[in-house]
């Protein structure tokens, strides 16, 4: 709502049948510098429904026309006064100020016109005193600003931080073996914390994606992609001489399939011992292949 001053200028007053459509303004003149105000009322007698009409698509020379209605209210007689506040923002230098001339239930009303602003005297050339740079004062404004572009710096700065910092670890896993890689992303896993906030199965499909890489880049088995009984399949078809040794892995593997797809809950102590059958599944293989390399 806009607080709005003692209305003096009557700006249109139309009468006809019984409706009364009257519009003020504070001002007549139009300031650029300044919003104009104006005061609409419509009242109809009994029985007789009108709208007021819609400045917005008729007025010329304002860059925004905004409106806000109050309730409209019954007189004893029946008739009833609705009144509409209009906010118009003038467009600098505009070759006319008026509003169009607008249909009122039957009838045409209008058009409004507003005086254009008073002419400036013309500025010469010339300097009346030496120029000196002007800083702006540091207001609010300004100090909000200064604080929003601070932290936007910040943010990019620490977004270039972690993507360089995400980039190097990517690097660096990538230089490492298999186990060392899967050790890596054990730890960082474990770091999470994720079964403290009762999140297992997410822990689970985190756990067994570790373990799937691993067995990936160590035997060339596309894991992370196959169901668990294709993963064996493809697993005992590369190493058939190590088919015992999967066991464990495949009771593992299997436990986990129950917490990720079968709706088991799951308690901290069977996540410590998934953890468990992990890492003795990865030292396992790991000396496995220690002594593959020295037999080579």
């Amino acid at each position: 709502m806009w607080n709005i001053l003692l209305l003096a200028v009557v700006l249109l007053d139309f009468q006809k049948d019984g409706v009364s459509f009257t519009v003020e303004t504070e001002q007549a003149q139009v300031d650029p510098g300044r919003s104009l105000y104006l005061t609409a009322t419509l009242k109809t007698p009994k029985g007789k429904v009108l709208a007021p009409p819609d400045f917005r698509a008729r007025a010329r020379g304002f860059a925004l026309a905004e409106e806000y209605a109050e309730e409209p209210f019954t007189e004893a007689d029946g008739s009833v006064t609705q009144i509409v506040n209009w906010k118009l923002v003038p467009e600098p230098a505009a070759p006319v100020y008026k509003i169009a001339p607008f249909v009122l239930g039957d009838a045409w009303a209008g058009p409004i016109r507003f005086e254009s602003p008073a002419l400036r005297a013309a500025v010469s050339g010339d300097y009346e005193f030496a120029p000196r740079k002007v800083l702006p004062p540091l207001s609010w404004r300004l100090a909000g600003k200064i604080a929003l572009g601070l932290l936007a710096a910040l943010l990019a700065g620490g977004l270039l931080w972690w993507a360089m910092r995400h980039l190097v670890r990517r690097v660096k896993e990538h230089r490492m073996s298999p186990i060392e890689r899967a050790w890596a992303e054990l730890d960082r896993l474990l770091k999470k914390g994720l079964p403290g906030r009762g999140r297992y199965k997410d822990f689970y499909v985190e756990l067994t994606m570790v373990v799937r890489r691993y067995v990936q880049r160590r035997y060339g088995i596309r894991a992370p992609h196959l169901t668990t009984q294709e993963f064996f399949d493809e697993l005992c078809t590369h190493t058939p001489q190590s088919t015992a040794r999967f066991a464990d892995l495949h009771r593992f593997l299997e436990a986990a399939d129950l917490v990720k797809f079968a709706g088991v809950q799951a308690t901290p102590e069977m996540a410590d011992d998934a953890t468990a059958r992990a890492r003795n599944y990865l030292k396992t293989d790991a000396a496995e292949a220690v002594r593959e390399g020295e037999k080579k």
